[in-house]
């Protein structure tokens, strides 16, 4: 494909007397018609998206929107890397325009970000000792054995944790995964919840020193939806990106960008919109 859908979409609007191209564009449109990049936000989160040598966009998410761009016209990429934390703080303060680093659409970040219809549907996981020591494989768990957990700061977990129960004095937040598994390792926490996709990266990273819980004790309806996350005021852009997506999702040039990542066809998201899990998830 090689139509650039939002010229195709600022055409359309001549058309039908809505006025110039300009009188509808959205910052981030405003900024490309102006010579400037497209910037993206991520934090080090192997493999969802992660810096490589002199910050180059690596990690499945990454590799997906790099390949919706590219399906839209667009090359001229700035990555901004970033802590988890700071990624929607960030695109508020519009020190980039979209965020690619594997986010949970959730109900309260629908409130400060536009998201693209899900490209993902993944579960959460928990790392934990050799041997799970204390059998701790959900939240429920941990909060029945008086365990500590670490995870992320602005992480999903978080707020999953304290609905189990557990007290916040036994929820360690860390700024991302390495931290996470140096606080297992070490004794400091009882397990680390993270996602299904970090949890087996971080068990291969740790030689050993920590193994997955059983996932099939995670809840049944813990399912998560990831987006692309954009600024409310760039929804002319979100809708042509949407627009690429729909057939570059699934297609073998994605399938083959991602599969260095681990991102099979089990992670394709299911047939529920954005507007869904907003109001459920």
């Amino acid at each position: 494909m090689t139509t650039k859908f939002l010229k195709s979409l600022g055409m359309a609007a001549v058309a039908l007397g809505l006025g110039a191209t300009t009188a509808l564009s959205g910052p981030l449109m405003d900024r490309i018609e102006a010579g400037e990049p497209i910037r993206i936000g991520f934090a080090n989160e192997v493999p969802w998206a992660y810096p490589g040598e002199d910050k180059e966009p690596l990690g499945f998410v990454n590799a997906y929107v790099l390949g919706v761009l590219g399906e839209m016209g667009y090359d001229d990429i700035q990555p901004v890397v970033t802590e988890w934390g700071g990624l929607i703080p960030g695109l508020k303060a519009s020190r980039f325009d979209v965020i690619t680093g594997g986010m949970y659409i959730l109900k309260e970040r629908c409130e400060n970000v536009a998201f693209s219809e899900p490209m993902a549907k993944v579960n959460d996981a928990l790392i934990v000792m050799p041997g799970n020591p204390k059998g701790l494989n959900n939240m429920d768990d941990i909060a029945a054995a008086d365990a500590v957990v670490v995870t992320g700061a602005g992480y999903n977990s978080i707020k999953v944790a304290k609905a189990a129960g557990v007290p916040d004095d036994h929820i360690m937040e860390v700024p991302g995964p390495t931290e996470i598994l140096a606080a297992v390792k070490a004794g400091r926490a009882d397990a680390g919840a993270v996602t299904y996709f970090t949890a087996q990266n971080l068990v291969q990273e740790s030689d050993g020193a920590v193994e997955l819980s059983d996932v099939t004790k995670q809840p049944v309806d813990g399912a998560n939806w990831v987006g692309i996350g954009f600024r409310e005021e760039d929804r002319d852009f979100l809708e042509a990106f949407n627009a690429a997506q729909k057939d570059y999702l699934g297609s073998e040039a994605m399938m083959a960008a991602v599969a260095e990542y681990g991102y099979g066809e089990g992670a394709l998201p299911d047939d529920k919109t954005t507007e869904w899990v907003c109001a459920n998830r």
